[in-house]
């Protein structure tokens, strides 16, 4: 089977690079067909993978998975506080659960920038029970092609621009590569501004990959999912500058800011272009 880069982002956002989970695709079928045998059949080998799986990494899998299936809900992630008020599990049990998740790559654990009183953010990133949560668990389709017949449709527009983050968000030593940046100290974090009720007229904002470089500068990243170049209108630059703004009058850093693109195969050129600071494309993830 061969496979440019935009399939192998799409397999990589299924299976996340599962060596097992690869070894069932069969090289004469496409993807959509591939997906659509090990996932939407009945007895699809990956549909009745999940409860097994759990069951057979962890001891009491019902503690983890209820941690699992909270930070599903959340995808932004929760504190250990929001956990434990949450789940009530005592607080020695959801340490070793959070700690042996992270373990085993389910979930990731970072602080937001700017903001150690909140404490660590616990965030679900196993590509395989996103996939799942989405798609299988929550649905009750008999239809056996159910990926081939709605594969560009809304629901699954917004799990690729959800998991091309993850994507992102995993691969922090490609893109450092790929900015030039491999031998600079950094810190990656999310960035967060809620409106306050001293000012609900001032919007929030996020910024969901922060990489903040001991050489005075900022990268703040736009990850961003497209079947082609990207193509930035006024109105997404505009709103680019008015987040950056308000990232420095809220952090008061100096530090030098750097709008940064990571995208499927690059942004478009174009006047709104100049926006763009650094470009990370999906094949120097996987480099």
């Amino acid at each position: 089977m061969t496979l440019d880069d935009y399939q192998i982002l799409q397999l990589y956002m299924i299976l996340g690079g599962i060596p097992f989970y690869l070894s069932l695709l069969n090289p004469s079928e496409s993807i959509l067909s591939n997906i659509d045998r090990l996932f939407f059949r009945k007895n699809g080998e990956l549909r009745t993978e999940f409860d097994e799986l759990y069951n057979a990494i962890f001891n009491k899998s019902e503690k983890y998975l209820e941690v699992v299936d909270l930070l599903y809900k959340h995808k932004e992630g929760l504190t250990y506080n929001q956990i434990l008020k949450a789940t009530k599990l005592d607080g020695n049990r959801l340490t070793t659960v959070l700690r042996n998740l992270e373990r085993c790559d389910f979930t990731v654990s970072y602080i937001q920038f700017g903001n150690k009183v909140r404490g660590t953010i616990y965030r679900l990133i196993d590509f395989y029970t996103l996939f799942y949560y989405k798609f299988i668990a929550q649905m009750d389709s008999k239809d056996e092609q159910w990926w081939t017949n709605n594969y560009d449709s809304r629901s699954v527009t917004a799990w690729q621009g959800f998991s091309f983050e993850l994507v992102c968000l995993t691969h922090l030593p490609q893109i450092k590569q790929a900015l030039g940046i491999s031998g600079i100290s950094t810190s990656a974090s999310a960035w967060r501004y809620t409106a306050t009720k001293e000012n609900p007229e001032d919007n929030g904002a996020q910024i969901d990959l922060v990489i903040d470089r001991r050489d005075h500068a900022i990268n703040l990243c736009e990850m961003k999912f497209s079947m082609g170049q990207y193509t930035i209108s006024e109105e997404y630059e505009q709103h680019i500058r008015h987040r950056m703004t308000l990232f420095r009058e809220k952090t008061h850093s100096t530090k030098a800011l750097i709008p940064t693109f990571v995208t499927t195969f690059g942004v478009a050129n174009g006047i709104h272009k100049s926006i763009v600071g650094k470009e990370v494309v999906a094949k120097d993830l996987f480099t």
